[in-house]
C-alpha cells in the first residue's frame, strides 16, 4: 500500500490503528507546516521543535477524536501547534516588547494537499500571497490585534497590556478583524 496516496482522513484512521507508518507520513506532509506555525510563536527553535513532536505525540494519542466534521486535518494539527506554541511562551513568560503589525517579512505558515513538489510549492506561495493581500485590506488597528492574538499568541488580556486599550474594544477588533479577513478570503477582492 502507498501511503502518500491516501487522504488525510485515511492516515488519521490508520493512526487510530496504531500504524506508525501512516504517522510518519502524515508528519511528513505537515511536519514543515506545524514547526513554521510553532516557530513564528515561540521564536526559538529548540522550542518549535519540541513543540512540533508534542504535535505528532498527541496525534498518535487522540487520533481517535478526530473529526472530519469539525475540522480538516491540516487544520487540526495547526489548531494544535497555535495552542501548544502559545502554552509554550506562557510558560516560558518571554514576549517580544515591540508591535510590528505591519510584519513584512511574516511568514504565512499555509498546508497543501500537494507534496512539497513545484505544484505544491506554488499553490502555498500564491495562497500566502493572498492571505498577505487580504491582511493588507484590513485596518490597522484590526491587524496589530490579530498579529498579536495569532503569531505572537498573546491573550485578549495580554493584548490590553501591550496596547493600553480597553479590553471591550480589542475584543471589538479582533472580532472585526476576523470577519473582514474571512470575507475578504472568501471573496475574489484579494485574487485581482
Amino acid at each position: 500500500m502507498n501511503l502518500s496516496e491516501l487522504t488525510d482522513a485515511e492516515l488519521i484512521e490508520m493512526i487510530v490503528r496504531e500504524r506508525t507508518d501512516a504517522l510518519g507520513e502524515l508528519y511528513d506532509r505537515y511536519g514543515k507546516l506545524i514547526y513554521s506555525i510553532a516557530y513564528r510563536i515561540v521564536g526559538d527553535t529548540a522550542t518549535a521543535e519540541e513543540v512540533t513532536l508534542d504535535v505528532f505525540q498527541r496525534v498518535w494519542e487522540r487520533a481517535a477524536s478526530y473529526s472530519s466534521s469539525k475540522a480538516g486535518v491540516s487544520t487540526w494539527l495547526s489548531s494544535m501547534a497555535h495552542h501548544r506554541g502559545v502554552d509554550q511562551l506562557r510558560r516560558a513568560r518571554s514576549r517580544p516588547t515591540e508591535v510590528n503589525a505591519e510584519a513584512p517579512d511574516m511568514e504565512l505558515p499555509l498546508a497543501s494537499d500537494q507534496d512539497d513538489g513545484p505544484e505544491g510549492l506554488t499553490e502555498v506561495e500564491l495562497e500566502r500571497q493572498r492571505v498577505r493581500a487580504a491582511l493588507d485590506l484590513v485596518p490597522k488597528d484590526q491587524r496589530t490585534v490579530l498579529y498579536l492574538a495569532y503569531f505572537e499568541g498573546l491573550s485578549q488580556r495580554e493584548i490590553v497590556e501591550r496596547l493600553g486599550e480597553p479590553l471591550g474594544t480589542v475584543k471589538t477588533r479582533l472580532r472585526l478583524g476576523m470577519q473582514k479577513l474571512r470575507k475578504l478570503l472568501n471573496s475574489d477582492e484579494t485574487e485581482s
